[in-house]
């Protein structure tokens, strides 16, 4: 009786052991996965704050010029400082997003149901 659940203890350690194993293997691939999408977040970030830089800098100029000849006017300075409406086709951020979620789900997910993991896991039970 007493070497039996010695033998049980043992297989339930062995078997909690390989389940640790296995949750270290998956954690380590979302967080490889996480890395990437973050990454490619603060590249749009960047990107996009370029763009507002250069875009902000254009129209100082512009105002300026217009003020120097006596041209601007409220209604003009609305129009011209007024943000830009979405457009129909997506902008570079986005598909910049779409694409590194694409290269992370081709490398990273692609053995995430491999057969090998899913026995695995059915005899850890």
């Amino acid at each position: 009786m007493k070497s039996e659940l010695e033998r049980q203890t043992e297989e339930l350690e062995q078997t909690l052991q390989k389940q640790l194993e296995l949750l270290k293997k998956e954690s380590e691939d979302w967080v490889k996965v996480g890395g990437a999408v973050l990454a490619g977040a603060l590249l749009v970030f960047a990107v996009v704050q370029l763009k507002k830089k250069k875009s902000s800098r254009k129209t100082d100029k512009v105002l300026e010029v217009l003020e120097r000849e006596g041209l601007l006017d409220k209604d003009l300075e609305k129009k011209i400082t007024k943000s830009e409406k979405a457009t129909f086709w997506p902008g570079i951020g986005q598909r910049l997003l779409i694409a590194g979620l694409a290269l992370a789900k081709e490398k990273y997910l692609k053995d995430l149901f491999n057969a090998d993991q899913t026995e695995t896991f059915e005899k850890g039970q």
